[in-house]
């Protein structure tokens, strides 16, 4: 039985390198995988799975409306594939998460989906949300805070390296924006912000 799987963790654990190594790894026995990543997320170049080690991967777009079963579904018709894998699967809606649910269950393809867990006020994203309730397997990429403890929070930085506490949800943005830390160190910053 094929399976929904949810890697997921805090930025900079190389969930990119990861999902690329994976894609790597059925191309190389023969097998085709299809790629998807967020329309919204335009770092480097959009329709790129890009992994911060240098490698990179066309991969097809989805957004808000994006019917995901339909187009696994309709692929299927022109060729086999084999795996399923989503980038910044965060950025999921709760039924774009049904969808890829229903192509493990009724199409047979393994979906292998990353992202990150919280956003930088420790809130769950939708998609991640969703695919932590329904997803048969997690599984936690680990990084590391600067204290060298397994970092699980994404700490927002304004452009002088000041943490934030308020704005929207998602803001796209890397190393200049974002710092991956411990509970512990991102409480600590967020209480420097009220000091």
């Amino acid at each position: 039985m094929a399976k929904l799987y949810f890697y997921y963790s805090a930025m900079n654990a190389g969930k990119s390198t990861n999902l690329l190594q994976s894609s790597f790894n059925y191309r190389e026995r023969g097998m085709d995988t299809m790629l998807f990543t967020a329309d919204i997320d335009d770092r480097v170049e959009v329709g790129k799975i890009d992994s911060r080690l240098g490698i990179d991967a066309s991969s097809l777009l989805f957004s808000f409306k994006t019917d995901l079963f339909e187009v696994i579904k309709t692929e299927l018709t022109v060729r086999a594939l084999h795996c399923i894998l989503l980038d910044e699967a965060q950025f999921l809606t709760k039924k774009h998460v049904f969808q890829l649910a229903k192509v493990a269950d009724e199409l047979g393809l393994p979906v292998l989906c990353y992202g990150l867990r919280t956003d930088f006020q420790a809130c769950l994203f939708e998609g991640s949300k969703w695919l932590l309730a329904i997803a048969d397997e997690l599984v936690e990429l680990k990084t590391i805070c600067t204290c060298g403890s397994k970092a699980t929070m994404n700490l927002r930085m304004d452009e002088s390296g000041k943490a934030v506490r308020e704005g929207a949800s998602i803001e796209i943005g890397g190393n200049e924006r974002y710092i991956a830390l411990c509970r512990k160190h991102f409480m600590e910053k967020l209480a420097e912000i009220d000091a």
